[in-house]
């Protein structure tokens, strides 16, 4: 659903690096702000621990952002979607090498699904496509900084709740965002009350939330499934661009989704 979100954001005069912002110190702001009012616990941890949430928070989240965006500016958004999804494929190696989870056919064939899935609903075969040597790197960082959260909070989880996990990313990533801050932009956006409401379900719905459900998810299965279920975001992406905004299906959409959704099944 942050395309959502985004697609009103710009429309209001916010650049990425701004919405950036906005997305990981506003989910900051709210995340201290409901445990303040509910579980004062989950900010104490161990200072010897703050390296697992400096990895989930700043080398993680904010430079899989920075390379992210980057990479959307210089090919196109089609390329930068997919080369993130290959984050999934590093996680599993990652998580065969630090913890032996197995590599079963059943995760590669669903792995495999997922990738060709996402591929066909980003519209990598459109034949539209943008791709330069500096974007492929760009987008490949984003992915392996994107898998990095798997990593880094699997080692946290050891120690922590799924919970303080999320709030102690957010200090990091909230506070490290802050290097993209433009305050004259978002003076200007702020100006609009709409604007207040898209950051709103920016933050509520597309930040705090899947971050909470993710992290928890990642404490009860394996951080390779974990990675490859979450890539059925660009099929929610996709349906909310049919749905809301009105964009046609085509057939090559349709058959990306059913490929993900037969991944995410492969693994239940």
């Amino acid at each position: 659903m942050i395309g959502l979100w985004n697609r009103n954001l710009m429309a209001g005069g916010f650049s990425p690096y701004s919405i950036v912002v906005v997305r990981n110190f506003g989910g900051l702001l709210l995340l201290l702000l409901i445990f303040a009012l509910r579980d004062r616990s989950v900010f104490h941890v161990e200072r010897c621990h703050l390296k697992y949430f400096f990895g989930t928070g700043v080398v993680s989240v904010v430079l899989f952002t920075l390379c992210y965006f980057s990479c959307q500016e210089i090919c196109s958004l089609a390329v930068a979607s997919i080369l993130l999804y290959t984050a999934p494929s590093i996680v599993v190696i990652l998580s065969a090498v630090l913890w032996k989870e197995p590599v079963t056919k059943k995760k590669l064939l669903a792995l495999s699904l997922t990738l060709l899935g996402c591929a066909c609903v980003t519209g990598l075969f459109s034949g539209t496509a943008t791709v330069t040597a500096g974007g492929i790197l760009l987008g490949l960082g984003a992915g392996f900084f994107y898998a990095l959260y798997s990593v880094f909070g699997r080692y946290a989880l050891y120690h922590y709740s799924s919970m303080t996990v999320t709030v102690w990313t957010f200090v990091f990533c909230g506070l490290g965002s802050l290097v993209f801050l433009r305050p004259e932009e978002l003076a200007l956006g702020f100006a609009q009350p709409e604007m207040w409401l898209m950051s709103l379900g920016l933050v509520v719905c597309s930040t705090v939330a899947p971050y909470l459900l993710y992290t928890w998810g990642l404490s009860r299965v394996e951080a390779g499934k974990a990675s490859i279920m979450a890539s059925v975001e660009p099929v929610v992406a996709s349906l909310v661009g049919v749905l809301v905004f009105g964009e046609p299906m085509s057939v090559l959409t349709a058959a990306g989704i059913v490929c993900v959704l037969a991944g995410v099944y492969i693994l239940r």
